[in-house]
């Protein structure tokens, strides 16, 4: 039987171990590199979708979408769309029967929209924040659902970090595979239990 706690502190995230993304990342810059990706992605039944976006410490400033990060269980790609755009059949990809898992995905498509001013959510999507409350999890972030479920602490160090440059570092290009991987892994996991039932939810007291 497996314990599922509904609820996780910061205190108890940040004393856990970390954990990264293992497997093949490859980062790509042009439309034969996409085309290549995308068909390898098509032959998947499942995969997770991440974005990222230049920050901005100005107001009223806000950069366009340059990152689409999808991955499988053993390999991502990173999309650079600040160089390659956000091409028709790479939307297609996104709004065909492959089932995609992301978490705060209304600000991913918002952010898609601007880039190419369509709307992206038709398609096979699973929104994690509205999927984990099915198992009695209450948190919303990425990073305490992985650690309710797997004990290990997806770093967030990277978030804030220029994603628009001109090399991603290997920091930047882990950080990107891991919280789409991430997503595949939560998913997969708990429909495992679902089609198992060997679960149970254990509520935490609530701190004072």
């Amino acid at each position: 039987m497996v314990l599922i706690q509904n609820k996780i502190s910061k205190q108890e995230v940040a004393g856990l171990p970390k954990e990264s993304f293992g497997g093949r990342i490859f980062v790509i810059y042009n439309e034969a590199e996409a085309r290549k990706a995308v068909a390898y992605l098509n032959t998947h039944s499942i995969v997770g979708v991440d974005t990222e976006t230049r920050p901005s410490f100005r107001k009223g400033t806000v950069h366009k979408v340059a990152l689409l990060q999808v991955s499988t269980h053993d390999t991502c790609f990173l999309f650079r769309l600040n160089h390659l755009g956000l091409p028709d059949f790479l939307e297609e990809f996104l709004q065909n029967d492959v089932l995609k898992v992301g978490l705060s995905l209304k600000d991913d498509f918002a952010m898609l929209r601007k880039r190419n001013q369509k709307d992206l959510r038709t398609g096979n999507w699973i929104e994690l924040q509205d999927y984990v409350p099915r198992f009695g999890i209450e948190e919303k972030s990425l990073q305490k659902i992985y650690a309710l479920l797997f004990g290990k602490k997806i770093s967030k160090n990277q978030r804030l970090s220029n994603w628009e440059a001109e090399t991603l570092s290997e920091a930047q290009r882990i950080y990107a595979a891991t919280d789409a991987w991430a997503c595949v892994e939560i998913y997969t996991y708990l429909e495992d239990l679902r089609c198992h039932g060997n679960y149970e939810v254990t509520k935490v007291a609530e701190e004072v």
